[in-house]
């Protein structure tokens, strides 16, 4: 998801008690989406499921990351600008947090996935009127698809 979409994300947004747990990425007060298509269910996997059970469990208050965002506004900018500090010192000084969106097409390319698919799990604007018709994949396929990518150690 995009970087201001994960920022202000609220607790509730995380469902973990369903058979596929996944994120409801749906219009806030305090955050907009991009676009319609931003408003989607992103499936939790692998590293991303364990990263949100610790976030709900450890969220002080409604919001994920209250340190960015209030009843009122999200601050990505500045989140993004921590991120990318971080990053740079791990990857190396060309890197940045929205190469993270690239690398997940590229993964779920490799594993040739539907292209709609991927469209859909990024919230990509729908290219064509037959996208638009039908109510995309279901959470179950999408789950699926996701598990594909998981790194096992």
């Amino acid at each position: 998801m995009r970087l201001s979409e994960a920022v202000g994300l609220l607790a509730d947004d995380i469902v973990l008690d369903e058979e596929q747990p996944h994120i409801n990425l749906t219009k806030h007060p305090h955050r907009r989406l991009k676009t319609d298509a931003s408003e989607r269910i992103i499936p939790l996997v692998g590293s991303s499921l364990w990263a949100a059970k610790r976030i709900k469990i450890n969220a002080a208050n409604k919001f994920c990351f209250s340190r960015y965002c209030s009843e009122d506004n999200c601050n990505s900018n500045s989140a993004s600008a921590a991120i990318n500090k971080w990053i740079k010192t791990i990857v190396g000084p060309d890197a940045a947090v929205h190469g993270l969106r690239h690398s997940f097409r590229d993964r779920l390319r490799a594993l040739e996935a539907p292209v709609d698919m991927i469209d859909q799990l990024s919230g990509w604007s729908l290219k064509s009127v037959g996208q638009n018709y039908g109510d995309g994949y279901p959470l179950d396929l999408l789950h699926q698809w996701m598990g594909k990518m998981v790194i096992r150690e």
